[in-house]
């Protein structure tokens, strides 16, 4: 049974999907640990609803990032992680503890990536003119939002859309991309080739999302 500990900073929303999913597929995998910086985030209170460890690593503690990354660190390894999942995790992670968890470290970003990494990803599809948007899960390297694409999701920019509208319909597609993202990784099958993921059993890497999902009614 592989450990998977997931940290968020939120309610976290895709650490439910990932937890519905280990359970609904039977993964040979579980949702060990949530670990936040916040201690007041949704998603540890969820955590410890579903009989999940839950552990607050208050970032406001430490004088720098080096000293509450050592702190994280600890407690990710604490846990037994063989997978460590970002949702959410609103801090940059410093490159140590970026290479201690290499090949393990994963991560999802409200765009399709290399477009708009950073903050304010919707606006900025909405304003560059895009007509897709979307999703990327990655393995996560020591610069921000980048590393090698575990697989994406694309939806449509809307006409009507503004920032809040298309963020739910990304949001959608990411509670079933990074569980199916998260299955594929505990269960071995994915290879890095020349710096690219494949999908050893060829599985598409990619979903479309159709502009009904995700949609207010």
């Amino acid at each position: 049974m592989k450990n998977i500990v997931v940290l968020v900073s939120g309610r976290g929303s895709n650490l439910q999907a990932i937890v519905r999913a280990a359970r609904d597929e039977a993964w040979a995998a579980r949702v060990a640990a949530v670990v936040s910086n916040r201690p007041d985030a949704g998603g540890l209170a969820y955590a410890r609803e579903q009989g999940i460890a839950a552990e607050a690593v208050d970032h406001r503690a430490y004088p720098d990032r080096e000293s509450f990354d050592a702190a994280l660190a600890r407690a990710i390894e604490g846990h037994a992680a063989d997978v460590v999942v970002l949702a959410g995790f609103m801090r940059i992670l410093t490159p140590e503890i970026v290479r201690r968890f290499d090949g393990r470290l994963v991560n999802i970003h409200p765009s399709l990536l290399p477009a708009f990494p950073g903050l304010h990803t919707h606006r900025r599809a909405i304003e560059s003119g895009c007509k897709l948007a979307g999703a990327t899960v990655h393995f996560v390297d020591a610069q921000v939002d980048h590393g090698p694409v575990i697989a994406q999701a694309a939806v449509p920019v809307l006409p009507e859309d503004d920032e809040a509208s298309l963020a739910a319909r990304v949001l959608a597609a990411e509670h079933v991309l990074y569980p199916r993202a998260i299955g594929w990784i505990v269960r071995g099958d994915l290879d890095l080739r020349d710096g690219r993921v494949v999908h050893r059993g060829g599985e598409p890497q990619w979903l479309m999302t159709p502009p009904s999902v995700g949609r207010g009614a």
